[in-house]
């Protein structure tokens, strides 16, 4: 492995796992109100096409970064489809932050 590719598959895991909270606050609690259609759909693309260039050049840290967060962001967006921008109630009391005594 050369020095560009550890260089390259550290920045992967690092842009790939920023998404791993996002998309595990939408998958347990269901609640996409905060997250913009056009601007997912968009990155999704984005997402992809990355991906096809990675696969064309066939620089694998790429590729790896982009399998994984397009998966990521292609499950967030189709929640984002599916349930809409309104929260169901158990997300909405999930999500809730206690209010402090200054409220």
């Amino acid at each position: 492995m050369t020095g560009s590719d550890l260089i390259g598959y550290c920045a992967a895991v690092l842009t790939t796992a920023s998404f791993v909270p996002q998309a595990w606050l939408t998958f347990r609690t269901r609640n996409v109100q905060g997250i913009s259609l056009v601007m997912y759909s968009t990155f999704t693309l984005g997402v992809a096409l990355w991906l096809g260039y990675g696969l064309a050049m066939r620089a694998w840290p790429v590729v790896a970064a982009n399998a994984v967060t397009l998966v990521l962001a292609l499950s967030i967006l189709v929640m984002k489809l599916r349930f809409g921008g309104s929260p169901p109630a158990a997300a909405d009391e999930a999500t809730r932050l206690p209010h402090s005594s200054a409220d």
